[in-house]
């Protein structure tokens, strides 16, 4: 049985939306696995690596920051990722929100309050100087794209493709229901699997 890893966005957690219609969607055909991520972008690309050692998964699909995250990562290990409107730019989104916030789904560590400050806005400015760091022309097909026409927070399709060629979009807006999921991203990490994971 294959294995995906899948990444969430920053307010989010692998009990979002996202990853349980994506779990659904592959049951009985692909595992997926949904960890929780750090709010520190250091912490959470060394969770995402070590998970990557212990589990050799087949691929990784992103959706904002947790594309973010996939972009980064994919190329630097040889696998395929999907990026669901990926965020290059995290240092906007946070700047903008300094303060206490809440998740919007729950974590397995039961904590549900966080804040974004300027450490964490200059955490994530670290990894934004390299993001791109190890795209490379050989490997640029097996990084595709999904953009949301409706996606109102980022619109990095431009960026995405100085760097990739495989992009696509959805009519829907930057964080996809459990319908747009198994109608969008589905059908994508089905082919991916079969193009790059025999």
């Amino acid at each position: 049985m294959k294995k995906i890893i899948f990444l969430h966005g920053f307010f989010a957690s692998g009990q979002c939306v996202p990853a349980l219609a994506l779990r659904e969607a592959f049951e009985g055909q692909a595992e997926l696995l949904a960890p929780d991520l750090p709010i520190h972008p250091h912490e959470a690309v060394a969770l995402i690596r070590e998970m990557i050692e212990c589990e050799r998964p087949d691929m990784l699909i992103g959706n904002s920051c947790g594309a973010f995250y996939a972009q980064m990562i994919a190329p630097a290990v040889g696998l395929p990722a999907l990026l669901g409107n990926p965020y290059f730019k995290m240092t906007e989104f946070l700047s903008q929100r300094i303060g206490e916030h809440q998740y919007k789904s729950p974590r397995k560590d039961g904590k549900q309050h966080f804040v974004i400050d300027e450490t964490l806005i200059g955490e994530f400015a670290e990894l934004e100087k390299i993001q791109f760091d190890r795209s490379c022309p050989d490997g640029k097909d097996c990084i595709w794209g999904l953009f949301g026409e409706q996606d109102t927070l980022a619109h990095f399709e431009p960026l995405f493709l100085e760097h990739y060629s495989r992009s696509y979009h959805f009519p829907g807006g930057h964080t996809p229901t459990a319908e747009e999921v198994r109608a969008w991203y589905v059908p994508l990490v089905q082919k991916m699997l079969e193009e790059y994971c025999r």
